[in-house]
């Protein structure tokens, strides 16, 4: 069955796979007909003809099931105006897109194309805006071509959005000569899509050395992205290799020795290990080792340091563990402290941080995230920054402070250190010359970074840099029962559960629906239970999952639907299947270094910069469907636009999981927990969540949940190799 007519609007649209419904004006009785299928490249006001079927949805009713449809050229100048103003070129809405046909008429598609400098002609639109309409119509006209080109190779949308971006005019060639290099040239393609790609490629056979080359160097990347390992044990990686291409080990083999000699893969033994790393991996692993000792060099004595004369000036009495900590800190090159929430770490960054200022020392202090670094700095009254700030970084030159513009301070203090990543902190590392005194701060007992490497443990079990452990919990911490409940879960003990006023809170709910409905009651302003009126600003959502019902995906989904609902005045932007709200909470899910931001300082002059992170929280301050972009405001101020091509780089936030909420604080932190995977109920789970609160933690689900996670250690640890390497320097 074949039906034409010309596009009304576009009712839903998955920008992952194409699929699209959409309400068609037809010259049938009725008039109008529902669409759906894979129509990427439909807009509003375009001329289509579909082929396909008839179908009935018991929700929705009539639908014209889309087997294969073309967009035609506008035949009228009201289907000329209705396209220009469907959205898809920036900078004309429907007003302006009535002025332009009626200036140009039936010629005005040719005008742009041939002759843009013309709409000059028309009112409101001067060279700014001119250059902003050629070039979307220009970029939509060879995204059409190019997704035409690509769409046999079973390529999305939004992949085909990328290469275009990255190739240009190269695209189809690129795909065409190696699919397998998109992984690496791609962000967002792995090795599954690309070998997808590659099926439909000809020339490329399942045992050809381009597939198991890209197979074996693709399970590599996977256990260091998806698992944080520096490297693999060589058995498990032809074994991994193996899973993933569906071939002989022997093969395998014979591929990862020529890939050794050729040197895209390195090969170092950590202890007895045969460890297989990614060469740049490896190179950063031994660098920080031998920086690391180099640094630990002790330098000068310091005979006027006077612990007791700081404590007396900042009205402090230490513990005898942190006048040790200060003391040797003073004096030692690289020291590492360590501990638990209430142990004083902050007091003792606050003394040693007094001293060199009083000495006419410098000092930086830095964290790897915003929010800790916020942290950092209204705790201690000394300004602190992002590691990346510290270093200066752009996309454009990387990180501006290195071994060839180092920082010069004679301190630098870096906080949340299990948070750091072997790729920071060998940035970090390059940038600091000998002598400078490295001070590395952190609770070894949370969870390990987002990013590959496990740095702070590593330099703890080498036994090669002084540690100091802070044990004891101080009067003051010792009041609260969110940091005496942490100490406990980090001891093996059950936190004391009780629905008593204090901050710490448990409420034992049974039935996941119940627990559910019970997050969302507890979230609503009129609740009043989490002991706050701002719920959408002050109450974190905590979860150790992503999926399920008390998953973070579903409970983004309910609570969106409670703290931000729908409304006519509040724009929405739908990809995949996630609905962005302008007001919605929002995080930043992966490091894009950029994405431009502003910023107002106290001092009223605008900051600029680049640079958001994995991780990093705001509100989508605007959401604008003319030009396609999304304008989030960062907790620390900072205002970034992006494309609607960005979106996945966002993701809502009312829930986040855990792991993501490493190094952040909040007011409250609400934590529903009823079972699920063994892998992902432990203690380091559990305690890493209770310690993310500030004010109040309000626990809800399952007695047996949190015994179960409090008994569970952690034991599969990371492949790293930087505690050996420490050892062998």
């Amino acid at each position: 069955m074949e039906i034409s007519g010309v596009v009304d609007r576009i009712i839903y649209r998955n920008t992952d796979n194409g699929y699209t419904v959409l309400s068609l004006r037809t010259e049938t009785a009725d008039g109008f007909m529902t669409l759906c299928g894979t129509l990427p490249l439909a807009s509003a006001g375009e001329q289509l003809r579909a082929e396909g079927t008839l179908t009935y949805h018991p929700k929705y009713g009539q639908q014209f099931a889309v087997t294969f449809a073309e967009t035609l050229a506008p035949s009228t100048q009201l289907a000329i105006e209705n396209y220009l103003s469907g959205g898809t070129i920036k900078g004309i809405g429907p007003a302006m897109a009535r002025l332009i046909v009626d200036r140009f008429g039936m010629d005005t598609l040719q005008i742009m194309q041939n002759e843009p400098v013309r709409l000059l002609e028309v009112s409101g639109i001067g060279r700014k805006k001119l250059a902003m309409i050629i070039e979307s119509f220009n970029e939509n006209r060879s995204m059409r071509d190019i997704l035409m080109a690509l769409a046999p190779y079973g390529i999305t949308v939004n992949q085909a959005y990328r290469m275009y971006k990255t190739y240009g005019d190269l695209a189809l060639a690129k795909v065409q000569e190696n699919p397998y290099q998109l992984i690496d040239d791609i962000d967002g393609i792995g090795f599954m899509t690309a070998d997808a790609i590659a099926q439909r490629v000809a020339g490329f056979e399942t045992n050809s050395a381009a597939r198991l080359f890209a197979g074996i160097k693709f399970a590599l990347q996977d256990a260091r992205t998806e698992y944080g390992h520096t490297y693999l044990p060589y058995d498990k990686l032809i074994i991994k290799a193996s899973g993933l291409l569906c071939t002989d080990q022997e093969l395998l083999s014979d591929a990862v020795d020529a890939m050794l000699a050729e040197g895209t893969l390195v090969e170092q033994f950590v202890g007895e290990q045969r460890g297989i790393f990614q060469p740049f991996v490896a190179r950063m692993e031994s660098a920080i080792a031998n920086k690391l000792i180099q640094l630990s060099e002790p330098p000068a004595a310091n005979p006027f340091w006077d612990v007791a004369q700081y404590e007396k000036e900042l009205g402090l009495t230490l513990s005898e563990s942190q006048r040790t900590a200060v003391s040797r800190a003073l004096d030692a090159g690289v020291m590492i402290i360590t501990g638990g929430p209430g142990t004083g770490k902050t007091t003792i960054i606050r003394c040693i941080t007094h001293a060199f200022a009083g000495m006419g020392m410098t000092f930086a202090l830095a964290a790897p995230t915003g929010r800790a670094a916020k942290r950092m700095t209204e705790a201690t009254g000394s300004d602190a920054k992002t590691i990346h700030r510290l270093l200066e970084y752009n996309p454009q030159e990387g990180f501006v402070r290195n071994k060839d513009n180092p920082l010069v301070y004679d301190l630098v203090i870096v906080d949340e250190m299990s948070m750091v990543d072997v790729p920071l902190m060998h940035a970090l590392l390059n940038a600091l010359p000998r002598g400078t005194r490295l001070l590395m701060v952190g609770d070894a007992d949370q969870l390990p970074p987002v990013g590959c490497g496990d740095v702070l443990r590593d330099c703890m079990d080498s036994g090669r840099l002084p540690v100091i452990r802070l044990t004891e919990i101080f009067r003051q911490a010792a009041q609260s029962r969110i940091i005496t409940n942490a100490h406990r879960i980090n001891q093996g003990q059950m936190p004391i559960l009780s629905s008593e006023d204090s901050d710490f809170i448990f409420e034992e709910i049974l039935p996941p629906e119940r627990i559910l409905e019970r997050v969302r009651e507890l979230c609503v302003k009129e609740c009043g239970k989490l002991g706050t009126s701002e719920p959408l600003m002050d109450v974190q959502v905590l979860a150790p999952m992503k999926k399920g019902m008390l998953g973070v995906e579903n409970l983004n989904r309910v609570l969106q639907a409670t703290l931000n609902p729908a409304a006519e005045d509040k724009p929405e932007h739908i990809f995949g299947e996630t609905i962005f709200r302008q007001g919605d909470k929002i995080m930043q899910i992966k490091n894009d270094y950029k994405v431009t931001w502003y910023r107002q300082e106290k001092n009223g002059l605008m900051q600029e910069g680049t640079g958001v992170f994995n991780g990093d929280l705001g509100t989508l301050y605007r959401l604008d469907n003319l030009n396609r972009t999304l304008h989030v405001l960062f907790d620390d101020g900072r205002l970034a636009e992006y494309t609607f091509t960005q979106s996945d780089e966002l993701d809502l936030a009312y829930c986040i999981s855990i792991h993501k909420s490493q190094g952040s604080e909040f007011p409250t932190v609400l934590l529903p927990l009823a079972g699920g995977p063994a892998m992902l109920l432990n203690r380091n789970l559990l305690y890493t969540a209770v310690t993310r609160a500030k004010a109040m933690v309000y626990c809800l689900g399952h007695k047996d949940t949190v015994a179960r996670m409090v008994r569970t250690v952690q034991s599969r640890r990371r492949y790293t190799s930087l505690s050996i390497r420490l050892q062998e320097v």
